[in-house]
C-alpha cells in the first residue's frame, strides 16, 4: 500500500467562510442586552450594598412566641444603672471598674462607682425565671445615673456574658435602639422620661430599699395585692445609694439586710410565681 505524499512546493489553501455582517436589528438588539445586563448589575451592587447596610445594625434574637393576651403581668423599673460611654482608645466602650481603672482615675473619678455588672445580673435573674418564661412579664426598664431611660421587650435574650453586654449596651446607647434579627422590631429601645408616661394608670408603684422603715413579708404582700391593678417594682441596679422617691406609692424593705438588686428580684419573682402557681 502506497501512502500519499504532499506535493513538495505547494501549500495548500483553506477556503474561508465569510460570515454575514450583523443587520442594523441585530446590531440594535446586542446593545440593548448589554444595557440590559449593565442595569442588572448596578441593581444587584445596590442590593448588595443595602443589605450590608441591614447586617451592620444591631441585633438580637428573641425568644419564641408566648400568648399574653388576658393575663395580670408584673412590670420592673431598675433605676440608676451604671451604664456609661467612654471612648477608650479608638474605641467606645461601657465603662467599669475591672477594665478601666486607670483611665477612671486620670479623670478623677471613682472606679468603684461603675458597676454595669449589677444591671447585668438583674436583668439575667428577671429574664431566666420561670415568671418570665410563663409570660408573665409585662414591661421591663432601666434608667441609667445619667438619666437616659430605655425599655426591653419581654421576649429578649439577655447575652449571657458580660463582655457581649456591655457591647450590647454600647451600641444600644449609641444607635439608640437594637432590633430583632430577621426583623425590624426594636426589642431595646430608648424612650423619653418620665418612665410614668410609659406605666399603666391604675398601677401601683413599689420602691425596695433596705433603708425603708416599713419591713414586709414579700409573698404576703404579693399575695393580697389585687391583679386588677399591675404592680411596678422599682429596684436600684448601682453599688451605693437609693432610689427615687418621687413617683413611689409605697415604699418598702423586704429583708432585715441589705440584698442585691439580682437577689431582690430573685425573691420578687418568686413569690409571684407561688400566687400564679407557675412551676
Amino acid at each position: 500500500m502506497v501512502r500519499p505524499y504532499a506535493v513538495k512546493g505547494r501549500k495548500l489553501k483553506r477556503r474561508r467562510v465569510e460570515e454575514p455582517s450583523p443587520t442594523e436589528e441585530e446590531m440594535v438588539e446586542d446593545v440593548s442586552d448589554e444595557g440590559e445586563r449593565e442595569t442588572g448589575v448596578e441593581v444587584e451592587e445596590d442590593e448588595r450594598r443595602a443589605e450590608e447596610a441591614l447586617d451592620k445594625t444591631p441585633v438580637l434574637p428573641i425568644t419564641g412566641p408566648v400568648d399574653r393576651a388576658k393575663r395580670p403581668g408584673v412590670i420592673f423599673v431598675l433605676e440608676k444603672a451604671c451604664l456609661e460611654v467612654g471612648k477608650v482608645g479608638k474605641n467606645f466602650q461601657i465603662l467599669n471598674s475591672d477594665d478601666h481603672t486607670n483611665y477612671l482615675k486620670k479623670q478623677n473619678r471613682n472606679p468603684a462607682d461603675y458597676r454595669p455588672d449589677i444591671i447585668h445580673q438583674a436583668l439575667l435573674a428577671i429574664f431566666d425565671s420561670p415568671l418570665a418564661k410563663a409570660g408573665r412579664l409585662q414591661a421591663i426598664y432601666v434608667k441609667t445615673e445619667k438619666g437616659v431611660l430605655f425599655e426591653i421587650k419581654p421576649h429578649v435574650r439577655i447575652p449571657r456574658t458580660f463582655k457581649r453586654f456591655c457591647g450590647l449596651m454600647s451600641q444600644l446607647l449609641q444607635k439608640l435602639s437594637i432590633t430583632a434579627v430577621g426583623k425590624r422590631e426594636k426589642l431595646l429601645n430608648v424612650i423619653k422620661n418620665p418612665v410614668t408616661r410609659h406605666l399603666p394608670v391604675n398601677s401601683k408603684k413599689i420602691g425596695l430599699s433596705y433603708s425603708s422603715d416599713k419591713l414586709v413579708n414579700l409573698s404576703n404582700y404579693v399575695a393580697t395585692a389585687s391583679d386588677d391593678a399591675p404592680l411596678v417594682f422599682v429596684v436600684g441596679a448601682m453599688a451605693h445609694g437609693a432610689i427615687s422617691k418621687e413617683y413611689i406609692d409605697d415604699f418598702v424593705s423586704i429583708s432585715e439586710y441589705p440584698l442585691s438588686a439580682a437577689c431582690c428580684l430573685n425573691r420578687i419573682c418568686s413569690a409571684f410565681e407561688q400566687k400564679w402557681k407557675i412551676t
